[in-house]
Parts: structure tokens; C-alpha cells; sequence
């Protein structure tokens, strides 16, 4: 995506956007640009997943919901009623029909950049955690510590921001999108065959040295 073209989305965002979802939306663009450089991933696709990430946010939500009957994009019971959680599927939506992104990392980030999903792609991880991490949050748990993880271990910093969401939706008495339990379940199962694999080499190390 070139230069001129993310400037195009700039001066769009900037009429459908408020100025503090902006202003978020610029910073995310910027922290996935980062992280995309550290894991060699195409900045471009990051940078303009990041700008397009909340480009249905500032839609009101009775909106929302008539905008996805009418394209026929499919609501789950929760995102019916709570019609906040549709700003990622309408955002992928306007990518490609108002943005004309095609690329389909890019459409992918978008859409899972809220609620997180199994074995993401790369990009999918990026943008999820730059939506998390960017110079604007303030309010999340165990901030500075996932800013720090995020440059070191990008899955682990994945799984932590999953984590923290499930504990606090779950602490709050919010309701859970079942595709982020889904995506927590896998990076802690991925997790926890990691560090039984790890404690059963260091155990068959230890018996060879003792033959």
C-alpha cells in the first residue's frame, strides 16, 4: 500500500471518525508499523490494517446492525445485542467495498483485531496487540509489562492480552465473545505443550546424563 494511498484513508477517517478514535486509529498504525518491523513482516499490510482496524467505529450501533442486514453479514446473538462488536466485520467490510483493500492478510486483521482468534496469522497478531499496546491506552491491566512483551515474544504478549480480557470481562460480569475463549484456549494449550515438552527433554537429558 503506498504512501498516497494512506493518506487518502487519513483525510476519509478523518470526516467518519471522532477526534479521540482518530487519534487511537494513528497510533495503532504507527505501534503495528513497529512491530511489524521487529518480526519482518510487510509494513505496508501493517500500516494499513492498522489505519482501516476501527474505520466502522464511530457508526452508531442501530446503524450498525441495519448496515450488516442489508450486506447480509452474519451477527452472532451477542453481537445483536451488543451491536459495538460489529464494528470489526463492518470495518473488513468497507476495507474492500469503500477502501478497496484486497489483500487478504490485511482484510483478516481487521476483522479479528477485537476479538482475537486460533492460530492467527502474523499480521492477525500484530494488529491485535498494537490495538492493545498503543501510546494512547492507559486503562489496561499489566500495560507497561505487554508493551515490554510485545518486542520480545509476540505470542506470548497475545496471550497475556487474552488473558487479562477474559479475567476482566469475567470479573465485570461481561460477556464473552466465544471466539476469544476459543483463541485463549489455544494459545494456553499451545503454551502449556511448550513447557511440558521443555520439562520432558530437560527429564530425558537428565536420564541419558545418569547412564
Amino acid at each position: 500500500m503506498s504512501t498516497t494511498n494512506l493518506k487518502k484513508f487519513k483525510r476519509k477517517l478523518k470526516k467518519t471518525l471522532d477526534e479521540n478514535r482518530y487519534v487511537h486509529t494513528m497510533g495503532v498504525m504507527y505501534t503495528a508499523a513497529c512491530l511489524a518491523m521487529r518480526y519482518e513482516c510487510d509494513i505496508s499490510k501493517a500500516q494499513t490494517a492498522g489505519i482501516l482496524h476501527d474505520c466502522a467505529k464511530c457508526i452508531p450501533d442501530d446503524t450498525k446492525v441495519q448496515l450488516c442486514r442489508k450486506y447480509n453479514i452474519h451477527m452472532t446473538d451477542l453481537e445483536k445485542s451488543n451491536p459495538f462488536l460489529l464494528h470489526a466485520k463492518l470495518g473488513a467490510f468497507f476495507a474492500m467495498h469503500k477502501y478497496k483493500v484486497t489483500d487478504k492478510e490485511v482484510i483478516s486483521a481487521i476483522l479479528n483485531h477485537t476479538t482475537g482468534k486460533p492460530d492467527m496469522s502474523l499480521l492477525d497478531k500484530i494488529i491485535y496487540v498494537a490495538d492493545y499496546i498503543e501510546p494512547g491506552r492507559e486503562k489496561a491491566p499489566n500495560l507497561s509489562e505487554i508493551r515490554k512483551l510485545a518486542f520480545i515474544d509476540i505470542d506470548r504478549a497475545v496471550y497475556r492480552i487474552l488473558d487479562d480480557t477474559l479475567a476482566y470481562l469475567e470479573h465485570s460480569d461481561g460477556d464473552v465473545e466465544p471466539l476469544t475463549r476459543k483463541a485463549y484456549e489455544y494459545y494456553r494449550d499451545y503454551y502449556n505443550n511448550l513447557e511440558n515438552h521443555d520439562l520432558n527433554g530437560s527429564a530425558d537429558l537428565k536420564s541419558a546424563e545418569h547412564e
